[in-house]
């Protein structure tokens, strides 16, 4: 098992991420704030695209604790790293910071991106 750690922030948000690679397989949590929590976890599984076979796509299934909504970020980055990477990837992710406005919730799900970003060239290097 070879594990990553990885953080990314922007103005008072720190969002970390650890990831373990277990086989061929990828699991990843994505943590920040002042109370760090399991909110929702998805499970991606790599698959050919519906539209073009060409292309490699993933689907995934997400389960969400009640009054989280970390939900459409497990969901976003388990696809992609899933897709990219060709992995079976779980991602679970809690993230809390006391009255945070919609315009930081953006800066947030960004930072997931950019973390996102980061693991997957990490991934590929590990690969070669």
């Amino acid at each position: 098992m070879r594990q990553i750690k990885l953080s990314h922030q922007k103005g008072r948000f720190k969002i970390r991420a650890n990831a373990i690679l277990v086989g061929e397989d990828l699991i990843v949590t994505i943590w920040g704030g002042t109370r760090p929590h399991i909110g929702a976890v998805a499970m991606a599984v790599p698959r050919s695209s519906l539209r073009n076979p060409d292309v490699t796509s993933a689907t995934s299934s997400v389960l969400t604790r009640v009054g989280h909504k970390e939900d459409d970020i497990v969901k976003r980055i388990s696809e992609r790293l899933s897709s990219e990477l060709g992995k079976v990837v779980i991602v679970s992710a809690g993230i809390h910071f006391d009255d945070i406005t919609d315009d930081e919730i953006d800066i947030i799900r960004r930072a997931c991106d950019a973390l996102a970003c980061k693991l997957i060239k990490r991934v590929r290097r590990i690969g070669e």
